[in-house]
């Protein structure tokens, strides 16, 4: 005997309510930020209108009908607030409980049995509205943080804002009937079991979404240097072999080595603390004179590689002395730091397709043994250190 359709909304708000269970739990875990609870309440949410919903004909219509849909639609919003506090944004309170009760209050001027089609076209409606701007999010965290599985999020919200503009005009136009369990069957009544599923599948999207960004933290952890956020030794390859991959690309570049002068006698005199900073503040200072595709590796100790892509030796020598002149400058502005920090650098360039990074490494190095040899504070080219 085939299930009717107020069974089949039972099975999905008793699945609803376990999803959000389950979900409160991993925000229980503190492993995921904020976006867990309001996916989590949101599944609860849902469940629990789903839920009056069912008893409808056994309990008050007001409880049946505008609870119910108000329940449904404050957790059918927060999926919105979820996804957008996955992606760092924030819902202003105030703007959320407008958006829950201000079109709940239509559904009271249609509590009469005949404004079904009525109010279920104003919740159609919503709910159009709301997957539209689920799926601006995920267009957004697609284009803004590379997530690819953000598209997911896009090809299951879009689709369905556009399913439910279609059920609310046909809701209108007498196709739907005029109640939610009519005594006879209307097959379209049934496109409801295909809209509940896909509302509790979308949801894990999010899973998705969290396992690829956690991945690609893991990833950005492991190839950078925890003290100044500049790529390790292991990220400077992978960059450099990204760039030497590149097909029809430039891949020419520039690299720098740089050194931070005396800072051996820096930490012994004012303490490690203040060398930390030091690097740090050259690290910043780096990236702030730098192109958004230049790279910036910590070497070692005190030594930091910069690739410009693109550029050569020219080009790598003027920036050089723009990164001295500008790190000297914020020395000066740092008064708590210590006074005389300066820096040698050493310039080469070379084709990242052909030239090993080892290679590009022990010319720049070159020139920059030649930059502390004639005194410090001072850029020198490879080609110089050939010469001297």
């Amino acid at each position: 005997m085939p299930l009717d359709l107020r069974t089949i909304y039972a099975v999905a708000a008793a699945t609803s309510i376990i999803l959000g269970l389950l979900q409160l739990s991993a925000f229980a875990t503190g492993r995921f930020g904020r976006w867990p609870l309001w996916w989590g309440l949101s599944s609860l949410l849902i469940g629990a209108g789903i839920v009056l919903v069912v008893l409808r004909g056994t309990i008050p219509d007001p409880v049946s009908i505008v609870l119910a849909n108000t329940l449904t639609w404050a957790g059918y919003l927060l999926v919105l607030v979820s996804v957008r506090s996955f992606a760092g944004l924030r819902t202003t309170p105030w703007h959320y409980g407008l958006a829950v009760v201000a079109p709940m209050l239509l559904l009271l001027l249609w509590i009469e049995p005949g404004g079904f089609p009525r109010r279920a076209a104003v919740v159609a409606l919503l709910m159009a509205c709301c997957d539209t701007a689920v799926a601006r999010e995920g267009f957004r965290l697609a284009r803004k943080n590379g997530l690819r599985s953000a598209w997911i999020l896009v090809g299951l919200f879009l689709p369905t804002s556009i399913f439910f503009l279609v059920r609310a005009g046909l809701v209108l136009n007498g196709h739907f009937g005029e109640e939610l369990f009519p005594q006879q069957p209307v097959p379209l009544h049934w496109t409801a079991v295909g809209a509940a599923a896909l509302v509790l599948a979308r949801g894990n999207a999010l899973l998705l979404l969290a396992a690829e960004r956690s991945g690609s933290q893991l990833a950005a952890l492991a190839e950078s240097d925890p003290l100044t956020g500049a790529m390790n030794r292991s990220g400077l390859e992978r960059a450099v072999a990204a760039l030497a991959g590149q097909a029809g690309q430039p891949q020419r570049a520039a690299l720098l080595l740089i050194d931070i002068d005396h800072f051996k006698a820096l930490n012994d005199t004012h303490g490690h603390a203040a060398g930390d900073q030091v690097l740090r503040l050259f690290a910043d200072v780096a990236r702030s004179q730098l192109r958004a595709g230049d790279i910036v590796a910590r070497h070692g100790g005190d030594e930091f590689v910069v690739m410009l892509p693109g550029l050569g030796i020219e080009a790598g020598i003027r920036i050089a002395e723009r990164l001295q002149q500008a790190f000297a400058r914020a020395i000066t502005a740092r008064p708590e730091l210590p006074g005389g920090p300066t820096l040698s650098i050493g310039v080469t360039e070379g084709d990242t397709a052909s030239q090993p990074l080892d290679q590009l490494l022990l010319d720049a190095d070159s020139a920059l043994y030649r930059s502390k040899r004639l005194g410090r504070d001072r850029v020198q080219s490879r080609q110089e250190a050939s010469v001297g």
